[in-house]
């Protein structure tokens, strides 16, 4: 009897200790006459994510702009298994879900169901809505994994994809003397494979850049969300939000997010060159159907 105690007592013990490997918070919608009036504590706040890896942890951003969650699983010691939350009301993560997945770290896998993809550096999975189950390993715990994801509603499932820059749709964009000479990796868009509404790519400034997605724009039809990383030590990115003639700046270091509304510009420049991730979610998968802002029009 002893015996049988200890077990159920150490099976509910790593039940619970798996159960804190999900973190999430929720992030509420705005109104630009809002924002006019928030400070930087409050900007902060409500539309930058700070924290999006820690070892042996998931961390979920849920945000109602579009219901997109995007989050960060940092698997070191241990396998990670990407739980629903609450707020989602499901039988698990993926039941009325797509989800993207990018790695910005060494090499690892994820498990979908009983098939498991490898990913390298910014190697990019696809994964339809019904997936049962999906878990996050490292190759090597000295050197760990990072995986970047972004999730939208979806209500068809499509085939899971591996997505190497090879794959992508890359464009050279922007030039050297303008400090935005830029390579876009459109790795999740429906010119490589089909999505409910998930888009997703990467961006790599090239040295002497540091400006990223000029000129400005918007896009109403859609959200959208830039993730910094390979931000060089010490160095930092000022990200640009708000209406254009009433914009607003964002202080971010590496490996965090800011989150753009529809009606909301979102560009940045760095004190060095860096990488950011794009993700967005809405109802058109125009990659091209933006607002644009002329650069002299911004205030």
């Amino acid at each position: 009897m002893k015996r049988l105690f200890l077990s159920l007592s150490l099976a509910l013990a790593a039940l619970a200790v798996a159960a804190q490997t999900v973190n999430y918070e929720v992030r509420y919608a705005h109104a630009p006459d809002d924002v006019k009036n928030y400070d930087t504590q409050k900007l902060r706040k409500e539309f930058l994510v700070e924290n999006i890896f820690e070892k042996d942890k998931i961390h979920i951003t849920y945000t109602l702009v579009d219901r997109f969650i995007l989050g960060g699983a940092l698997p070191v010691t241990q396998a990670l298994k990407l739980e629903t939350i609450d707020p989602l009301k499901s039988p698990n993560f993926l039941a009325r879900r797509e989800i993207g997945i990018i790695n910005v770290g060494a090499p690892g896998k994820v498990k979908v169901g009983n098939t498991e993809y490898s990913l390298g550096f910014k190697e990019a999975l696809y994964v339809g809505c019904g997936s049962d189950e999906i878990v996050f390993s490292s190759d090597n715990p000295a050197s760990p994994a990072k995986f970047y994801f972004n999730s939208t509603p979806a209500y068809k499932n499509y085939p899971t994809k591996k997505i190497t820059t090879k794959d992508a749709v890359v464009k050279n964009a922007g030039s050297l003397p303008e400090s935005n000479d830029r390579v876009i990796n459109q790795l999740i868009v429906n010119n490589v494979l089909p999505t409910c509404q998930l888009q997703m790519g990467l961006t790599e400034l090239k040295t002497g850049s540091v400006w990223n997605t000029m000129p400005a724009h918007s896009h109403m039809r859609r959200m959208e969300a830039y993730f910094y990383f390979q931000v060089p030590e010490n160095q930092v990115v000022a990200h640009f939000m708000g209406e254009p003639q009433e914009t607003r700046n964002i202080w971010v270091k590496n490996e965090q997010a800011v989150i753009a509304e529809p009606w909301s510009v979102h560009c940045g420049a760095g004190t060095s060159n860096y990488m950011f991730i794009w993700g967005m979610g809405g109802e058109n998968l125009d990659y091209g159907d933006m607002d644009k802002i002329k650069t002299t029009d911004l205030k």
